[in-house]
């Protein structure tokens, strides 16, 4: 009896394989952006990002290179379980994983010259939920597309003569962009805190809560529980390179520090797939919870150090809302944290400690 069909079939089959593969190559390709050389790409928007340090830091972030790792937990509030079913609202206790940060490319950068602060934290609900969140020390984003965050990234990129961002060029930018120019007037404007314990920090996107009120649109924010104190710019000029974290180290001796979270509830009319966009103050804003930050770690060896706060994790109960940055955040920050990961396994150092010459 012939054999002849058998291998004719293994012949199909192996096409068949070699075209699924052929087509998953070609996904990933284009998605890395080989076959359009011209689309932005995760890679290309953390190249960019890279461009604005003039000295490369390998094992660090890229961005909000310098911070200091926090640990604490988190108390849900009723209202907060009734606008949510993410199981962190309905409890108290939820173990919680942190990083405070400044802005800024260096892992040597000076606390208090930095006009950027940051908030990230992990949330382990009891239920195996994770909660990732990313938030900085302003109300609003500064870009209103991630081709417009590409742009402006490049805009800000040191000029190789210099060393300092050319002013032409970011002006030229602002002036065909009014949210850059809204948040350079919130850079000038709003008054510089004297701690990491007194920062608001902002969730900027909107995500979509579904609890017993339904589903609605909400932007969150971590408010402190420590009066506001505004620090001068000749406080700042004075402080020592590490002012932030060591004055963070001396409140925590004295007990923990804690942050309200407010979830400002979406009105009709309401931008919520454009963080540049703010919405008005009027809005309801409801207590959903507490962070309670109890303990600080050094970066370089505390729990922080290999954590990606992808602002995507959510828990059920929550989920992402249209707003594209939002969606490019986690790509770019993926692609950051392969690049680290990368670069510590062939044992970059990530001490953080500042050579003479910088150490201030």
């Amino acid at each position: 009896m012939s054999q002849s069909p058998a291998p004719r079939r293994r012949t199909g089959a192996y096409v068949a394989i070699a075209a699924i593969v052929a087509a998953a190559g070609g996904a990933f390709a284009w998605t890395a952006g080989w076959l359009t050389p011209d689309r932005l790409t995760a890679a290309r928007m953390t190249d960019a990002i890279e461009a604005t340090s003039t000295t490369p830091y390998p094992g660090f972030r890229r961005a909000h290179a310098k911070g200091i790792c926090v640990v604490g937990h988190f108390d849900g509030t009723p209202d907060g379980a009734a606008l949510s079913r993410a199981h962190v609202f309905a409890a108290t206790g939820t173990p919680l994983l942190g990083r405070l940060s400044i802005g800024g490319g260096s892992p040597y950068g000076l606390d208090a010259q930095a006009r950027v602060r940051s908030m990230a934290l992990v949330l382990r609900g009891a239920d195996g939920s994770e909660w990732r969140m990313a938030m900085n020390s302003f109300p609003f984003f500064g870009a209103a597309s991630i081709e417009t965050f590409l742009e402006q990234t490049r805009a800000s990129a040191p000029d190789p003569a210099t060393g300092k961002p050319d002013p032409a060029r970011m002006a030229a930018f602002a002036a065909q962009h009014p949210e850059a120019q809204r948040f350079a007037a919130w850079a000038k404007s709003a008054p510089w805190s004297d701690s990491f314990a007194n920062t608001q920090y902002n969730g900027i996107h909107a995500y979509r809560f579904t609890g017993e009120r339904g589903a609605q649109l909400v932007r969150w924010s971590m408010r402190p529980q420590a009066p506001f104190v505004e620090m001068t710019p000749a406080q700042r000029d004075a402080a020592e390179g590490d002012y932030l974290q060591n004055e963070l180290r001396a409140r925590l001796a004295a007990g923990p520090l804690r942050w309200d979270m407010v979830a400002t509830i979406a009105g009709a009319g309401d931008d919520v797939s454009d963080p540049s966009t703010p919405w008005p103050d009027e809005r309801e804003q409801v207590v959903v919870g507490t962070v309670v930050l109890t303990e600080a770690q050094d970066q370089a060896t505390g729990a922080c150090r290999d954590l990606n706060f992808d602002p995507t994790i959510v828990p059920t109960g929550v989920a992402l809302s249209d707003d594209p940055i939002l969606a490019a955040r986690a790509a770019v920050y993926a692609q950051s944290f392969d690049r680290r990961e990368r670069e510590v396994a062939r044992g970059a150092d990530v001490d953080g400690t500042p050579p003479p010459e910088t150490a201030r």
